[in-house]
């Protein structure tokens, strides 16, 4: 660990927030894969976005082509995958951007210490459990995991050969095998206005 670094202010979040007129905040998806995490996150980026709000989508998939390309899937890597996540979406938030992460995080601990990690910054927090029945999510396997996972070619597979812990109290809890996209992405969008964060 770094000693020899020191943290060098600037504008604080309630300056940002004035001078962008918009509060920042992470709405943290989570759920099984093919539970319809990014697709949901995706229509309500284009939603935010038409309305004029500053907004970026962080995807699961996207950040391993980069930001953790380093990274594999046991749950050492699995943890620090969201621990980075947890950061930089922490940084958007402080930026008074709306960001929209969409990962399976699937231990409990580690969405927990993210919303830690927001707290301690004053930024807000929203939990979105992304709850399908796993029979619905195999049906719609469209990377064609859960088969591989079944067959034993993927490893460590999260709601096959690995845990997924679902939320406890999550601010919103969406069934996607019960509602559509577009009402989902609207459920959330309805939440951020009566919690007057747009």
């Amino acid at each position: 660990m770094a000693t020899n670094i020191t943290w060098h202010p600037n504008l604080s979040y309630d300056e940002r927030k004035a001078l962008r007129k918009q509060h920042g905040c992470t709405i943290w998806l989570t759920g099984l894969s093919a539970s319809g995490k990014s697709t949901i996150a995706c229509a309500l980026e284009q939603l935010l976005l038409q309305r004029g709000l500053a907004s970026y989508r962080l995807d699961g998939d996207n950040i391993r082509f980069g930001l953790n390309k380093d990274l594999g899937f046991s749950e050492e890597d699995r943890n620090e995958n969201i621990r980075r996540i947890s950061e930089v979406s922490k940084l958007f938030a402080d930026s008074c951007t709306i960001c929209l992460t969409s990962f399976i995080s699937p231990y409990r601990a580690d969405r927990d210490r993210a919303r830690e990690l927001h707290k301690e910054s004053g930024l807000r927090f929203i939990e979105v459990f992304v709850d399908v029945p796993l029979e619905v999510a195999e049906q719609r396997d469209p990377k064609g995991l859960y088969k591989k996972a079944r067959e034993g070619i993927i490893k460590d597979f999260t709601g096959i050969s690995a845990p997924y812990e679902p939320p406890l109290s999550p601010e919103l809890h969406l069934r996607t095998d019960l509602k559509s996209v577009e009402e989902c992405a609207e459920i959330i969008h309805q939440y951020l206005i009566n919690e007057k964060l747009i």
